[in-house]
């Protein structure tokens, strides 16, 4: 069955402070890299939707989605809406209604049996904006948008949410720790930014924080040990996945070293667990990753490894 590829143009006109990490060019070295590796005539492409206000308020406060539209800005304008690093400028708030939307498109396509998986190729990034704050370049948090979708329009019971970025997902937790339909496992480099989730107090949560240098074997023996054993138990009917490519050994801003092979390998491990309990039902939403080349391979073995080859 085919896999869809969800973005906008709208997501790359979100432009930030110079010099900073998260820019437009993210998103055209995945485009760059499908075009020349042949895969992106393997997928099935689409736009990604605004999100709704009913769909933010399922994982976001009326006060904060309230706070973060009243607080886009005009022409040369910038706001920082946390100690300096998650920037708003003219259409950040439009590309960001894109990235979550992106997530919803995703888990309607999957579940009406329209594609088996999806990717959503958008920025800014979700994994790190809060219920009720932004951070780390996150305003709205996609992929918990995405799954609290699918529980408030599919009646799922059992979702999970997967996170391998390096840094971990702490809004994520933060959306869903007391929510029992949600799984949430997550592999990170810590001590690191932000600094959050080595303690674990849910037994929803599935947090396995990893030193530096780590290599491939070890990240494979985290997952193994841990994600797996989870999910197997868990029997998730819809997989989610935050998908962040900076613990690439090509990243300068971590120090993990996790190469191409790595991705397709979890991919493809994940993808089993899907068509295993969740009819192969996947939705991933792209996180970090700032190395532009190595992100962009990175995100075409994932790619690959959705498709099934």
């Amino acid at each position: 069955m085919t896999i869809a590829f969800i973005t906008h143009h709208d997501c790359s006109l979100h432009r930030v402070a110079i010099h900073h990490p998260e820019v437009p060019e993210r998103l055209s070295a995945v485009d760059d890299r499908m075009l020349a590796s042949g895969i992106s005539m393997l997928l099935s492409h689409y736009d990604a939707p605004l999100v709704t206000r009913e769909q933010l308020l399922r994982v976001h406060t009326a006060d904060y989605v309230d706070y973060v539209e009243s607080s886009a800005p005009g022409p040369d304008d910038m706001v920082c809406l946390d100690e300096g690093d998650t920037v708003m400028t003219e259409h950040t708030l439009q590309a960001a209604r894109r990235a979550a939307g992106a997530a919803v498109l995703g888990v309607d396509l999957v579940m009406s049996g329209e594609v088996s998986s999806a990717f959503c190729s958008v920025r800014p990034p979700g994994h790190h904006a809060e219920r009720a704050r932004a951070m780390g370049f996150c305003i709205f948090n996609n992929v918990a948008v995405g799954a609290a979708h699918a529980l408030a329009q599919y009646g799922l019971e059992r979702v999970a949410v997967v996170d391998f970025d390096v840094h971990h997902g702490n809004g994520t937790e933060d959306i869903f720790r007391d929510e029992p339909r949600v799984l949430f496992c997550s592999t990170f480099q810590h001590p690191f930014y932000p600094h959050t989730g080595e303690a674990v107090d849910s037994p929803h949560l599935v947090n396995v924080p990893l030193t530096r240098g780590v290599t491939g074997k070890e990240f494979r023996d985290a997952v193994q040990g841990h994600w797996l054993p989870a999910l197997e138990a868990f029997r998730p009917q819809l997989i989610m996945i935050s998908a962040g490519f900076d613990g690439h050994r090509e990243e300068d801003m971590a120090d993990f070293r996790l190469v191409e092979d790595d991705y397709a390998w979890v991919t493809r491990e994940l993808k089993a667990v899907a068509k295993r309990h969740g009819k192969g039902r996947l939705v991933s939403c792209l996180e970090g990753g700032y190395a532009l080349s190595a992100l962009g391979r990175s995100a075409c073995v994932h790619l690959d490894a959705l498709i099934g080859h």
